[in-house]
């Protein structure tokens, strides 16, 4: 049995997607396009249709969704929803909370990055972090924040020896 398949013999195959819940699509595009240079793949400003209703769980939901490639060749992209209409409060988006998600980008020079990132006005937790212990030792993060308050993550490999 292949090592990922249940007992019942499904298997996962990849990651797809992931998905945020934003509060302004636009503002979301201008970030995650404009900021920080990913490809917006795919964008359709009124989805409406049943099986979304049905899936979310809100009859009539309309959503305004903009998916992105971190590079063209991606296979996986991150999906900005806007609820156009059954819309709730904002979530408390803290990393200690559970629940709570991050995502995490690698890239090859952080320190510029987070320069860069930050004379353009990006909010971060800290400054680049040095990874000290771990299968990732010598490599840098760093944690920011995208317009809703997700933690976002950029990562650096440690040079290889």
């Amino acid at each position: 049995m292949n090592e990922n398949a249940t007992s019942s013999g499904w298997k996962l195959r990849e990651l797809h997607h992931l998905g945020l819940t934003v509060a302004d699509i636009e503002r979301s595009i201008a970030f995650y396009a404009g900021t920080l240079g990913m490809t917006l793949h795919r964008r359709r400003p009124h989805v409406d249709n049943d099986y979304v209703a049905l899936q979310t769980g809100y009859p009539g939901v309309v959503l305004n969704v903009a998916s992105f490639k971190v590079a063209p060749e991606s296979l996986q992209s991150l999906e900005v929803v806007q609820y156009m209409n059954h819309v709730g409060p904002p979530a408390e988006t803290s990393t200690n909370r559970s629940g709570n998600s991050h995502l995490c980008l690698t890239v090859d020079d952080l320190r510029a990055c987070h320069a860069d990132l930050q004379a353009r006005g990006v909010r971060f937790k800290s400054e680049p972090v040095t990874v000290t212990a771990g299968p990732n030792a010598g490599g840098l993060v760093v944690y920011f924040y995208d317009p809703d308050g997700y933690t976002l993550e950029l990562f650096q490999l440690p040079k290889s020896v």
